[in-house]
Order: structure tokens, then sequence, then C-alpha cells
């Protein structure tokens, strides 16, 4: 019987992955860092609506370019399905599916405070439960990892190390009201881009991976 391969290779996901998560982390700094600070991430939600109304120009750039990052989270989900497909369907599916959702809620966070549906505090709860989805994502990420064999041990490590870190970074917050320390940022900040990094130069090792356990 003749092999047919697959329209969506490893390979091509892992490409995919590492483009969309190095030009995702450049342009989410652009966007929350020069055009409308704490739009991405959350942040100062007062500061946030003040700078909205000082501005409109602003906001809409911030808008399009998030959508865009939100786009290119869509892209990485699915592809990341296709890479962790081998270590095993439950989580690659579980993978996928956190950064779906976080994805999904992120836009209709966005899209109701474009229209005026929402203010902008509640546009700031929205994003605190996306990024618990987001969050979710990242621990089953490093796990399968860790798991997969063909992607560095200490990636999967960095990214479980991240996992906590978003959790302080979230949530310490309410819980802790000083100023966290840096190094926090840090885990959570070059984990993924490091992922990026390694699936764009090393993406073709990920092709030549066996199932392992497609039935997990």
């Amino acid at each position: 019987m003749t092999n047919v391969r697959p329209v969506f290779s490893q390979r091509k996901a892992a490409i995919v992955v590492g483009v969309a998560i190095v030009a995702m982390f450049f342009m989410a700094i652009i966007v929350d860092n020069f055009i409308l600070s704490n739009f991405i991430g959350p942040g100062d939600e007062t500061a946030l609506a003040g700078d909205i109304e000082a501005s409109q120009v602003r906001f809409g750039f911030a808008v399009a370019g998030y959508l865009i990052i939100l786009m290119l989270d869509l892209a990485i989900a699915l592809a990341l399905y296709v890479i962790l497909k081998p270590v095993g369907k439950i989580l690659a599916s579980l993978t996928a599916g956190f950064r779906l959702l976080y994805t999904v809620i992120m836009v209709i966070g966005v899209f109701l405070l474009l229209v005026h549906l929402i203010d902008v505090h509640s546009y700031g709860n929205i994003k605190l439960l996306g990024y618990l989805f987001f969050t979710a994502h990242i621990l089953v990420l490093g796990y399968s990892v860790l798991k997969s064999g063909y992607i560095p041990k200490g990636l999967g490590i960095l990214l479980i190390i991240a996992f906590f870190c978003y959790i302080v970074l979230l949530y310490g917050q309410s819980i802790v009201p000083e100023q966290l320390p840096p190094i926090f940022v840090v885990p959570a900040a070059i984990a993924e881009l490091l992922l990026g990094i390694w699936l764009l130069w090393k993406g073709g090792k990920v092709s030549r991976v066996r199932k392992i356990d497609v039935s997990a």
C-alpha cells in the first residue's frame, strides 16, 4: 500500500508555531508597550480606560494589532496539536483546546469592548478568565514537551516554571498588593519564545519522530 503523506506535516506545523510565536512576541511588545499599555496583559485598568478615552486612534491600532496576535494564537493552537499528537491525542487536544478557549475568550472581550457593550474593567475581568486557560495551556504544553522525547526537556521545565510565574503575575497582586519582583516576568516572557526559536531551528527533527502513543 502506498504511504500517503499528511497534508500538514509536523515539520510544517513546527515552522508555523515557530514563526507565529516569534511574530506574536514582538507584536505584543509593540502593542502593549508602545501603542496602548495594559491592553494585552492584565494591568492598571483605570490607566487603560484613560488612555482609550484620550486617543481613539491608538485604541483602533491596538485592537487591530491584538486581533492579529489572536489569529496567530489560533494558528499556534492548531499546529501544536499536530506537533504533540505523537505524545498522545489527549495531551495534544488539551494543549490546543486550552489555547483555543483563551483565544475565543480574548476575541469576545476585544469585540465587546470595541462596540462599547462592556467597560474597560469588565474587559480586564475577561482577560483574567482568558489567561486562566492560557496558563493551563502552558502547564500541559510543558508536560507534553517533557514527555515528547523529541523536544528538549529543558524547554518543558522552563514552560512549567513559566506556568507558576504566570499564576503569580496574574493573580498574586490580589493577594500581595506590593510590586512583584521582576524575576517572575523572565520565565513567562521567554519560555514560549525559546520554544518557537527551537522549532524554527530544529523543526525538521520533529517530523522524524515515530508515534509513540496515538491512542493515549
